[in-house]
């Protein structure tokens, strides 16, 4: 992929090839500027390749017109922000409800607060974002994501925003949800701790790919 400065081709990405299989947790990792999020926003459909292809669940997203991406990505993709990008007017239950409200069901507020609960924020349904502190507003994020159980889950920098003792918290949470619903997940990010979590860790640097590592399946999970 590349972008124009001035009169300039700057190459983002390059040569970059990769298969994630069902159920399977990836690191992207790498220093800054490397390319990282422009992969997880091509990943999502948030933005185009200016070449190559993008298939996911067998579908692919590089010939969608942008309405059916954004129907595709509400069936099978949650993204989580590091910086949350919750709905300021909306409520934490409203805001983990939406994603079930645009596809017209009914149930999505009773659904949504029995994740809120799962994430310990039973006590923070009717609280607004400006309300919340940035840990809370994490998992009400991570909620938002989850709720439509999508076969796939990226996370740009989830735990970005927060101080150590909380993205660890967040961390947990999110092995959790991934453990119960099953979701592959993507996962952007420059902490140590959340990168040795996962089962491949891929390597960014100048828009490559220069190191893939495989980890024992044991030392992704939570506690060990």
């Amino acid at each position: 992929m590349q972008l124009r400065a001035g009169n300039q081709p700057v190459k983002i990405l390059q040569d970059i090839s990769f298969e994630v299989f069902p159920d399977q947790v990836v690191t992207i990792v790498g220093p800054s500027g490397s390319g990282k999020s422009t992969l997880l926003g091509l990943l999502a459909g948030l933005d185009r390749p200016t070449q190559g292809s993008i298939r996911i669940d067998q579908t692919e997203i590089t010939t969608l017109t942008e309405t059916e991406m954004a129907h595709f990505r509400r069936k099978h993709i949650g993204y989580v922000f590091q910086a949350f990008h919750l709905i300021p007017t909306l409520t934490a239950l409203e805001n983990v409800a939406l994603p079930l409200e645009l596809q017209g069901i009914s149930t999505g507020q009773s659904r949504a607060k029995a994740l809120l609960q799962s994430v310990g924020l039973e006590h923070r349904l009717h609280h607004y974002p400006i309300q919340l502190s940035g840990g809370e507003q994490q998992r009400v994020a991570l909620a938002r994501a989850f709720i439509t159980q999508p076969p796939l889950l990226l996370a740009d920098e989830p735990t970005g925003n927060l101080d150590s003792t909380t993205g660890a918290m967040v961390i947990d949470l999110l092995w959790e949800l991934h453990q119960q619903h099953g979701s592959t997940l993507v996962l952007v990010t420059h902490d140590e701790l959340l990168a040795a979590r996962a089962q491949r860790i891929l390597t960014l640097r100048d828009g490559a790919i220069v190191n893939e590592t495989m980890q024992p399946l044991s030392s992704s999970i939570p506690g060990t």
